[in-house]
């Protein structure tokens, strides 16, 4: 037996050789990443500002959507105009084509994380909101929610006239690739400003993590389709399209229609 033992004890050093070869050969092309000492959050949203921002999606009962809509806009501009309270609306809408009977509200707490919760803690006390949240409650089938930053590269959302419809694209991107993603969109949003459409955009802090949002506004779909074609005929346009879509898992497009209380009309 003694040969034997000799022989596999020859194949293992082999074995170990071979393979410690080629974790070294491996190793020449694994590409060496330099560890980031900053969030993506820190580098990609505005430092001038500590606006937080909150998106909620509510699905409503489709028998409900009227009176969901009134009841919204009776309650919501109360506590936009009250300053007690450091939030804002920046835009209320109902979806026309993506997810139907849904509700789609963006918030501004200017303060950030502080102001989100002084507002909440003036919420629990606040009776005819608390009314207000059980009445909806009944008129729902499911709510999501979201903590949002801004782009620092984007416009911050601003009342405007109407009509408009309006756009919401949702990009859920790879993990790890927010900081990318940001800095082709730092250099393309210059191609979609020329008609004032770029109305805000910003990423997921709190909720369903690594999504963009970005938001349009345009007179009506024939004006989104003419200023969508329109950028492809500036040169480096196509550029941002070949380097982001990559980046992407899944993306969703809703057309929206403002409600009345909606200071983006």
């Amino acid at each position: 037996m003694a040969p034997r033992l000799c022989s596999i004890s020859a194949a293992t050093r082999r074995f170990y050789s071979k393979d410690n070869e080629g974790s070294w050969f491996r190793s020449l092309f694994v590409h060496k990443v330099d560890p980031r000492k900053d969030a993506h959050s820190t580098l990609l949203s505005k430092k001038e500002t500590s606006n937080l921002y909150k998106i909620q999606f509510h699905n409503v009962k489709p028998e409900c959507l009227d009176a969901y809509n009134s009841l919204t806009e009776a309650v919501l501009p109360k506590l936009h105009l009250d300053e007690d309270y450091p939030c804002s609306l920046v835009g209320n809408w109902n979806t026309w084509y993506g997810e139907q009977d849904q509700a789609v509200h963006l918030w501004r707490f200017s303060g950030g994380y502080p102001a989100l919760m002084d507002c909440m803690n003036k919420l629990k006390n606040n009776k005819e909101y608390l009314e207000f949240r059980k009445e909806r409650s009944q008129m729902l089938l499911s709510r999501r929610n979201q903590m949002l930053l801004e782009f620092s590269f984007w416009n911050e959302p601003q009342p405007r006239a109407g009509p408009n419809i309006y756009e919401l694209r949702t990009y859920k991107l790879k993990p790890g690739t927010m900081i990318e993603w940001g800095n082709n969109w730092a250099r393309a949003i210059k191609y979609r400003q020329e008609n004032q459409e770029a109305v805000g955009g910003f990423f997921s802090q709190i909720g369903e993590l690594y999504v963009v949002h970005h938001l349009w506004a345009y007179k009506d779909l024939q004006s989104r389709e003419e200023t969508r074609n329109a950028a492809w005929r500036k040169r480096g346009w196509d550029q941002n399209v070949y380097y982001t879509v990559p980046l992407v898992r899944h993306m969703e497009s809703r057309i929206m229609i403002p409600l009345k209380i909606s200071p983006l009309q």
